[in-house]
């Protein structure tokens, strides 16, 4: 018995200009599934990669990330981070200022510690805070690498009742 539909309907979706879909979505999660009319997809992806996000950061009080990257400390860990997009630009304008020799702006909030020494005390201060809110915040950002491969790439859609196998492979030839 064949349980394929009768009719040959393809389902296309239009993803738009993939592109632009592809810069929403890094700019700020979900924000290329909504130009592409996935409304669903979009709002969930910008809930739970907004909320990791944001919960990490405050889990780790606004210190956890921060780009720096000098003979002192070199944080790999902020490009992880800013795979989240815009939540992550405060970080890069913070570094650029502290380098300059400025104070911290907005109280401090993503900028990078200015000595070893306060790097440690926020070890010590946060104790595992800082590395859970770490984790947190990198696990978005790389969360939302992979939501912007699919605003840039569409959905995965196969082909009902068609066997999936290794290239050049003849699913007659199976026995």
């Amino acid at each position: 018995m064949n349980n394929t539909p009768a009719t040959d309907e393809k389902l296309e979706i239009n993803l738009r200009d993939p592109f632009l879909a592809t810069v929403l979505a890094w700019l700020v999660p979900g924000a290329g599934h909504l130009y592409q009319g996935r409304t669903g997809k979009g709002l969930l992806f910008m809930i739970c990669i907004l909320g990791t996000y944001f919960f990490g950061l405050a889990l780790g009080e606004g210190k956890v990330v921060y780009a720096s990257w000098n003979q002192v400390d070199h944080r790999w860990q902020f490009p992880l981070q800013a795979g989240v997009g815009l939540p992550a630009i405060p970080a890069v304008v913070q570094s650029m200022n502290v380098r300059r020799g400025n104070p911290p702006l907005m109280g401090g909030l993503m900028a990078p510690p200015r000595t070893q020494d306060e790097l440690a005390n926020w070890h010590f201060v946060l104790a595992q805070r800082f590395d859970i809110g770490t984790l947190y915040t990198m696990i978005a950002g790389l969360l939302n690498i992979l939501a912007i491969w699919d605003a840039y790439g569409g959905p995965v859609i196969t082909e009902p009742g068609k066997e999936r196998g290794p290239p050049n492979e003849n699913p007659k030839d199976k026995k």
